[in-house]
């Protein structure tokens, strides 16, 4: 029961993010083939007027096909036949769709449980805040160089810290003050700390949830750029940091065990690292075809069909290997949690 709400998840962030394809093609006036959720052989298909409508066996992507994409059709209603401007907003939509979606249910989230915020209630004496002469009401700024968004974004930096020293930047009073803490082991909870105890917020109402879900939304993206930092730098350990499709399904099934607002908010979280993912500029990817369009809109030239249908396919066949590593490292190293 538990794998199947896990896989629906899954399915309403490929579906939301084509549907933000399907939407912008629509409006730009581009004839969509066909609107497809899933991969692999079909399991539901259904010709529209113009669109076939399919569902595939496996639910691990989705695509929306559309007149023109990959090579040049001389007709109006082509995809090659609009303007740059017109073809990157179709491209970014699925992740604007992704973070539309993300927004919603953090403002659900956050409405019904509240937020910590981000300044120091109290101080624990001689704790390692309290010796680097951090005081009550200090807003948190940066942590490592770090935006601070949220208090998960605090909470991150301390824990990712080892032990090791963290430079962090406060406001108090409106003047930037910056410090040097060194994290310990906390005997209540037994992870690292800093000894700053902060505030939950519960009477915040429905404007102030929507207001600090962009600030969520902006610490996962922060948060997702540092992670793909720390794996392309070598810092992060690619056997427990590291999870492909069977380690998404199972955290889905474990939040889902959890209730309907974990799985919601872990919904959120792999709607905000999807968009994220997507928009990097590679190949095959939405960021990859963004680039490509910015080099015409730039260049007011387009780039030779060849080149983009060369780029795709190498970029679609490195992802493939790229998912495939991960299943198997999935089956051989799980990640536990």
């Amino acid at each position: 029961m538990y794998i199947i709400l896990a896989i629906l998840a899954f399915g309403v962030l490929i579906f939301v993010h084509e549907l933000g394809h399907f939407a912008l093609a629509k409006i730009n006036g581009v004839r969509v083939e066909e609107f497809s959720i899933g991969m692999g052989p079909k399991i539901f298909s259904k010709q529209g007027k113009e669109t076939k409508y399919s569902i595939g066996l496996f639910p691990i992507g989705g695509y929306v096909s559309m007149m023109g994409e990959e090579q040049a059709v001389d007709d109006e209603r082509s995809f090659s036949a609009k303007s740059p401007l017109r073809r990157i907003t179709i491209i970014v939509a699925g992740v604007c769709m992704n973070y539309i979606l993300a927004i919603c249910i953090f403002t659900g989230y956050i409405n019904h449980f509240g937020y910590t915020n981000t300044f120091a209630n109290s101080i624990k004496s001689d704790s390692p805040a309290y010796e680097a002469g951090l005081q009550e009401g200090d807003t948190f700024v940066k942590v490592n160089g770090m935006k601070v968004f949220t208090y998960d974004d605090i909470s991150a930096g301390v824990l990712l810290s080892y032990g090791n020293p963290i430079d962090v930047v406060v406001d108090r009073n409106g003047e930037k003050k910056d410090f040097t803490i060194t994290p310990n082991i906390s005997e209540e909870t037994g992870r690292y700390a800093i000894g700053v105890e902060f505030t939950r917020v519960n009477d915040q109402g429905l404007g102030k949830s929507f207001t600090q879900s962009f600030k969520q939304t902006a610490s996962l993206v922060s948060q997702t750029f540092k992670g793909l930092g720390m794996i392309f730098t070598g810092q992060a350990n690619l056997k427990t940091d590291v999870g492909g499709p069977i380690t998404i399904v199972k955290m889905s099934a474990a939040t889902a065990k959890a209730g309907i607002w974990p799985l919601l908010y872990f919904t959120a979280f792999l709607s905000v690292n999807l968009a994220v993912f997507n928009l990097l500029p590679f190949p095959a990817l939405d960021g990859g075809w963004t680039v490509i369009l910015l080099i015409e809109l730039i260049t007011r030239r387009k780039v030779p069909n060849k080149i983009v249908e060369g780029l795709n396919y190498v970029g679609f066949m490195i992802l493939i290997g790229l998912m495939i590593l991960v299943t198997l490292k999935d089956i051989i190293f799980p990640v536990s949690f």
